[in-house]
């Protein structure tokens, strides 16, 4: 069966991509490795290049984002690969399951990766910046800032940012867990207007196309619906740690952000540019309404407690009021002035009030408790512009 003509909302959005200035491109790592035949897999047997990488993939990537810069876009790399580098310098045929050795071989790969980058680049009369980064550099605001405005430094330098995870250092506590979650954040937090996913599927697919061969791929999503992220598969290949369903979650997020997503298979000659061009290439997701960064901020950070309140205060910041004592009837957790924390489930707000402060507080009118005054004399625990509701 043909595929049904591209609806004008399709086509609209597929010509808006050519005007995408500040762009976020993630490479997987069954894409960036080796080929064995045309599976997409990472190559098991020995092989001049004892690192894994598909050395000449990585150039015509380089050669892509030239040509992009030297038009002026902006691009910002995300890559996987490191561990997988560092497993097989080690001589693993699997991914490693002890954190040390994870650790271990994400240390040995990450250089390598990066020397591969680099030279390639260099060819092309690019600079590489290496940027290792876990969860907690966004949660921490002070952190997050000065990260922001090192990738400025950078992209106004025409230097391309080359983000991994540090998992060398990373735990399951300050860990995104994949990449496709990390260029997700990475394009909401320095305002990317697209996020290019190059991967070893195509398409996202209305049935899984490895057990249906009826399987059609989906050109355009508007609306990603949550049985479509729940519908989705597990993780790839051996050395892999995302999936489809990891990247709905990364759609997610970015679209939150205002930034448009495509997935589409990364060996496709001329993928970014022919995307670009506005080919129905992959999957495009279109955006959302944009949440403002500081928003944004806070509705994807980690939260440390959790706050409830009364009915009356949910419905009043639901109404754009700030949150006050009074209306807290629970404290969950313990946590600092400055910390993101969940109010009933429903939304984030980033608290004035530490947990012992609000402990004290909760329920009460005054802006006084135990004889001193609460921060700036307001006794407020959150402003408008600190709360963010998950369903926005």
């Amino acid at each position: 069966m043909a595929n049904p003509e591209p609806s004008p909302e399709s086509v609209r959005a597929r010509s808006a991509l050519s005007a995408a200035r500040r762009i976020v491109i993630k490479i997987g790592t069954n894409t960036i490795s080796r080929q064995k035949g045309s599976t997409g897999r990472l190559s098991e047997g020995p092989d001049s290049n004892s690192s894994g990488i598909d050395t000449e993939y990585v150039h015509r990537i380089a050669a892509q984002i030239a040509d992009l810069v030297r038009e002026g876009k902006q691009i910002i790399l995300v890559t996987s690969g490191a561990v997988g580098m560092g497993a097989r310098e080690l001589g693993l045929t699997r991914k490693p399951k002890d954190m040390k050795i994870k650790q271990a071989c994400a240390a040995i790969g990450q250089p390598l990766l990066m020397h591969e980058y680099g030279a390639a680049f260099n060819v092309f009369g690019l600079t590489a910046a290496q940027l290792l980064v876990t969860r907690d550099t966004w949660d921490r605001r002070t952190a997050y800032l000065n990260l922001r405005s090192t990738v400025e430094a950078l992209i106004e330098r025409r230097v391309v940012p080359v983000f991994n995870e540090n998992d060398s250092v990373s735990t399951v506590e300050i860990a995104f867990g994949d990449n496709d979650q990390l260029s997700a954040y990475v394009a909401s937090k320095i305002d990317a207007e697209l996020l290019i996913i190059l991967s070893d599927v195509d398409a996202l697919y209305d049935a899984d196309p490895r057990s249906d061969p009826a399987a059609r791929p989906i050109p355009y999503v508007r609306e990603l619906a949550p049985e479509i992220i729940t519908s989705a598969g597990g993780k790839g290949t051996e050395f892999s740690t995302g999936g489809m369903k990891t990247k709905l979650m990364a759609v997610a997020i970015a679209r939150d952000a205002g930034c448009r997503v495509v997935i589409a298979h990364g060996r496709l000659p001329g993928a970014i540019g022919r995307i670009l061009a506005g080919e129905v290439v992959g999957t495009l997701f279109d955006a959302t309404s944009s949440l403002r960064n500081r928003q944004r901020w806070i509705k994807n950070a980690s939260q440390q407690g959790t706050i409830v309140v009364d009915e009356g205060a949910l419905a009043a910041i639901r109404a754009n009021a700030s949150l006050l004592p009074r209306g807290v009837i629970g404290v969950e957790g313990h946590f600092d002035r400055g910390a993101i924390v969940f109010v009933n489930g429903v939304a984030k707000v980033m608290t004035s009030l530490s947990s012992d402060e609000l402990a004290e507080a909760r329920g009460k009118r005054t802006a006084r408790v135990a004889g001193r005054s609460l921060r700036d004399g307001t006794g407020l625990v959150a402003r408008p512009e600190d709360i963010v509701f998950l369903d926005a």
